[in-house]
This record gives C-alpha cells, structure tokens and sequence, in this order.
C-alpha cells in the first residue's frame, strides 16, 4: 500500500451522545453510540474527503474496543496501527448537549486510557516518517509512556513533510496548564503546522488578557487585538503555518508572509464538539491538493460549520461536494441531518 497521505496519533474512544438534547446527563434516557477522539476523528474526516489516512492508537480488549476497528474500517481509515491492551478497558466519553454553545464532556478514561499506553515501540517510525502529513495532539503528551512515543515519532520524523500539532487541551488531562507548557513546547519545536483555539495556543505559548482554559473543550473569541499576538506567538516557536480557531468568530491563519481569516458561516449549531475535528481533516485535505492558504482555510471553516450543525462527530463528517455546496450557498440548511451511510472498506 502506498505511504498514508494522513496518519494521526493518539486519542480515540467510544462517544456516547444523549438522543435527547437539551437534557441534563441524569435525566437523558437514551444515547447514541459513536467512534470518538480528535486524532481518530481527523483520519476519519481526511477519509472521507478521500485521503488515505491511518491512525495509530490503542483500544481495549473488549466489545468496545471491536467496534472501534470495524467503525474505523467502515469509514475507510486503515487501522493496522491500531493496537490492543488486554487488562485496560477502551475509554467512554458522555456528553451534554445544549446548544448553541455548551457541551459538557464527561471523560471515563479510568484506570487508564489504552492510547496512553502507546510506547515508542508500538510505533512504526518508518510509516511516520513516509506519511505527507503527521498529525500529534497535546492530549498524547499528557502521559508516559505516550509522552515518550509522540516525541520520538516526532524526532524520528525531524521536519520533513508537514507536521501538525494539535494543541487540544484537554484539562481533566493534566494537574495545570503550567505542566503541560514545557511539552507543548518541546513538540512545537518538531511541528510545521500548530492549530488551537485562544485558551490552547495561550496555555501553550503564555496567556494574554486573562485567557483562561475552557473546561468543556470549546475554545471562545480572542480577545480585541490579542489573535495576530497569539498568532505571532505560535509562528516565533518554528512553526510554519499557525492556525488559531476562534469559535464564533471564525478562524485566523498566519505564515511569515502572509495572513487569512475566515468569518463564522451561519449554522443552527447542534452539537459543536466534532466541528474542530472536521476542520483538521478538511485543513490536511487543502494542504495536500496544494490550495492557497485561504481556499484552505475557508474550506475548513466550512467543514467544521457543516458538522456543528449534525449530531454526531465521526458519522457526520462531511464530503467535499457538501462542503463546496455549503461554500456557495452561505448557509447550512436548518435541519438535524447526518451524512449518509458510509460503504465498508477493506484495507487488507
């Protein structure tokens, strides 16, 4: 098979979201189930815009666990690098779901998450090295030995290609954003793309203007002035591309040569947390069909908008004919909708 064109690293789970929205977890009677984790759902959203993706993760030995590898298949993400850890169960993720704009995550990653126990040896550096794009998440470095494998998979990789760093702060994950700093900066260092929202670039690079981190994993607006600083922060640690989504303010990109930005397109938001996840694989899907960086950039925006209007994250991840029809329409139709049923896909 040839080299991935994507291949994520680290976090992935089962989702389970309450059918009944607007409800509280303890009077929700009912839960759909779904593939979860950013780096998973990436490869799932580069997938289905055609890319060849691949993740590399760990799942339990268990029920759950199973339904993650044949989930990933049916959407067409190779899962050879998908490994399994016999004595720990594969992670569940609750969620509430209020919108516009408040959804709750309830992680149960206990004793320990299996994608925590990736070490350095699980990993095949070669694919990593082969791959166009790599794609690491802060949440992989928040445990040994995962710490240990994501920076040697990314030494290994040096600077070759195009790296992705995704900030993904997560802070029931670590005892202070103070902890986490060094190593996102020390992944930075190996990184030619970083994105996050305001509080995860401040947390990674020093806060501005009282930035605090979100609790529920969405990121809110900069502050007046602060994006290009925050911005300017990020590129000054090595990266080539800095990419700070700002919710319902849209989304600020920046290079040393240039800068873009793309508006909020108007959805009827449904469930906002797979919207980041689809603007990662959309954001790959542009970097590799060599687009100008704010065709790219726009193209995500959009992905991300499209998804923020379905219910579920890996299931409602879009394809590239819904992402150009919402482009030239300006707006999502105002339905709860899903993408369609995906076709099994074997990878041998």
């Amino acid at each position: 098979m040839s080299a991935h064109e994507v291949l994520t690293m680290g976090r992935i789970g089962v989702d389970l979201y309450p059918e009944q929205l607007g409800t509280p977890l303890a009077q929700v009677r009912t839960f759909a189930k779904s593939l979860g984790g950013s780096p998973t759902n990436v490869a799932v959203a580069a997938a289905r815009l055609g890319r060849r993706a691949a993740v590399i993760t760990r799942v339990g030995a268990d029920p759950f666990g199973s339904y993650l590898r044949d989930a990933l298949r049916r959407f067409g993400v190779d899962d050879r690098f998908v490994g399994v850890v016999e004595h720990l169960p594969t992670p569940v993720t609750f969620c509430e779901i209020f919108p516009p704009d408040r959804f709750p995550l309830y992680f149960y990653r206990y004793p320990r998450a299996p994608d925590l126990e990736i070490s350095p040896y699980d990993v095949d550096l070669a694919a990593v090295r082969a791959a166009t794009i790599f794609w690491v998440t802060g949440t992989g470095l928040s445990a040994a030995p995962s710490r240990e494998a994501t920076l040697a998979a990314l030494r290994a990789r040096g600077r070759t290609g195009v790296t992705v760093f995704d900030l993904d702060w997560r802070p029931m994950l670590w005892a202070s954003p103070e902890e986490a700093r060094p190593w996102y900066l020390e992944a930075l260092r190996y990184a030619t793309v970083a994105i996050g929202n305001v509080d995860e670039v401040a947390i990674a690079v020093g806060g501005i203007g009282g930035v605090v981190a979100a609790s529920d994993g969405v990121g809110g607006a900069a502050t007046a002035g602060g994006d290009d600083d925050l911005l300017g922060r990020l590129l000054a640690t090595g990266v080539e591309l800095a990419v700070l989504k700002q919710g319902p303010a849209g989304v600020r990109a920046a290079t040393r040569t240039e800068t873009t930005y793309a508006p909020a397109i108007e959805v009827d938001v449904v469930n906002g947390l797979g919207a980041g996840d689809a603007f990662g694989g959309a954001l790959c899907h542009g970097l590799l069909a060599g687009w100008p960086l704010a065709e790219t950039i726009r193209f995500a925006n959009a992905a991300g908008a499209l998804v923020a209007s379905r219910l579920a994250c890996a299931d409602a991840m879009p394809t590239a004919a819904e992402v150009h029809e919402l482009l030239a329409a300006g707006r999502a139709p105002a339905r709860l909708s899903e993408s369609p049923d995906l076709p099994d896909v074997d990878h041998g």
